[in-house]
């Protein structure tokens, strides 16, 4: 139990905003428009991942949808009442929100805009959604629930203080995502370039070379186990089980991966894999490849996913780096062209094709320099991690009143 100041009042939300739900004109596709006079129609994809601004939307609506919807404007909050749930927004345009969302507006003069952001992000409320729906039985929220919500607020110079301390947390966060997604941009042109030859390594002059599938893969690509039972996937084991839903940002995620057992295993070598081993997902998303990382213990593969040991002539480095570009993603969807089945077969693999240096020292070297790259994009996205962190833990510290501020 959070034991607030004695200075601070407390509330209900409904006794400091104004809360209504929205309203989506029906069937939408009826009211969508191209038109510039076109309203602003707000959805939970125009939302940022990171940040608290929504400026602005995909889709419009006629003007005659919007009588039958809920207008909003800048500086309202928006709230998600199902898919992120609870998350609120603020607004930096006008337009009209379906029944997905709440709106909230028109504050009473004490409360300040961006605490109240902060304060509506907080594990506090979150906990107080959380038991309203527990106790609902009903997992998204409502403007009843919302309205119930106890807040607890210190004086207006103190809120606008303490969201000023979080607002620099915010733009530190936001700068690094910026840095990031520049870094990945720059990593992404990199690798189209040194993996086409386009751009050379400083001191390769030896020609490339053309070659297809088969010749560098040995003996041939190998796919993961087939019918497991349900009995036969473990929490834990002798034996990582990776599939395709384990495969994050071209590498193995090794957290909340299943298991099998040493019998399981020893029944098939052609798939037991190892470090750097190059996988790819042959259902489902085709074409996702990742690399597999340094292992503390055995592995094998799980059903739609193959696994490509290269020749001495290819370094599975550099195979991976060119699964990853635009060479093979290209490939792929040329297989999946007019069909509506998505697989990736052995007959198909023996069709791809693709260039690569002869001498193997440059394939290194192209392979290191994307690494490099790919760790400064993870240092990165580490130091946001942990700035965010901090953040969540100052939230808690400064919206409690634990931890004051000197006004």
């Amino acid at each position: 139990m959070v034991a607030y100041p004695s200075d601070w009042s407390e509330s209900i939300l409904d006794d400091v905003i104004k809360i209504k739900r929205g309203a989506s004109p029906r069937p939408i596709e009826s009211y969508l428009t191209f038109s510039s006079s076109g309203v602003n129609w707000i959805k939970i994809g125009d939302a940022p991942q990171d940040g608290k601004y929504i400026i602005s939307t995909a889709e419009k609506i006629t003007k005659d949808g919007a009588k039958r919807s809920v207008r909003v404007c800048p500086g309202d909050f928006i709230l998600s009442n199902s898919m992120s749930f609870g998350r609120p927004y603020l607004l930096k345009i006008d337009g009209c929100i379906h029944d997905g969302w709440l709106r909230l507006y028109d504050f009473q003069n004490e409360v300040d805009k961006d605490f109240l952001y902060y304060l509506l992000s907080s594990s506090s409320v979150k906990g107080q959604y959380d038991s309203f729906a527990a106790g609902s039985g009903v997992q998204n929220l409502n403007k009843e629930v919302v309205k119930k919500v106890q807040v607890h607020l210190p004086l207006l110079a103190e809120q606008q203080a303490i969201a000023s301390v979080l607002s620099d947390f915010d733009e530190h966060i936001n700068n690094l995502a910026k840095l990031i997604e520049k870094k990945k941009a720059i990593r992404d042109g990199a690798l189209e370039d040194l993996v086409s030859g386009k751009t050379r390594v400083d001191g390769f002059e030896k020609e490339w070379e053309t070659v297809s599938f088969n010749q560098v893969i040995k003996p041939k690509a190998r796919i993961g186990w087939q019918g497991l039972k349900k009995e036969e996937y473990l929490r834990s084991g002798y034996s990582y089980l990776i599939g395709g839903t384990d495969f994050h940002n071209g590498k193995v995620n090794l957290e909340n991966i299943s298991y099998v057992s040493k019998e399981r295993y020893d029944m098939d070598s052609n798939i037991q894999v190892e470090s750097n081993n190059v996988l790819v997902t042959k259902d489902g998303t085709i074409g996702k490849v990742a690399l597999v990382p340094k292992l503390d213990k055995p592995a094998t593969l799980n059903s739609g996913v193959f696994v490509f040991r290269t020749t001495s002539s290819l370094l599975p480095t550099f195979l991976y780096r060119v699964l990853l570009s635009s060479i093979f993603k290209e490939f792929i969807n040329t297989l999946s062209a007019g069909s509506t089945i998505k697989h990736l077969y052995q007959k198909d693999l023996s069709n791809f094709e693709f260039r690569m240096p002869q001498d193997i020292r440059e394939q290194q070297a192209i392979a290191s320099v994307l690494t490099a790259m790919d760790e400064e994009i993870e240092s990165l996205e580490i130091e946001k991690e942990k700035i965010m962190g901090i953040r969540e833990g100052a939230m808690d510290d400064l919206l409690t009143g634990r931890v004051r501020l000197k006004l």
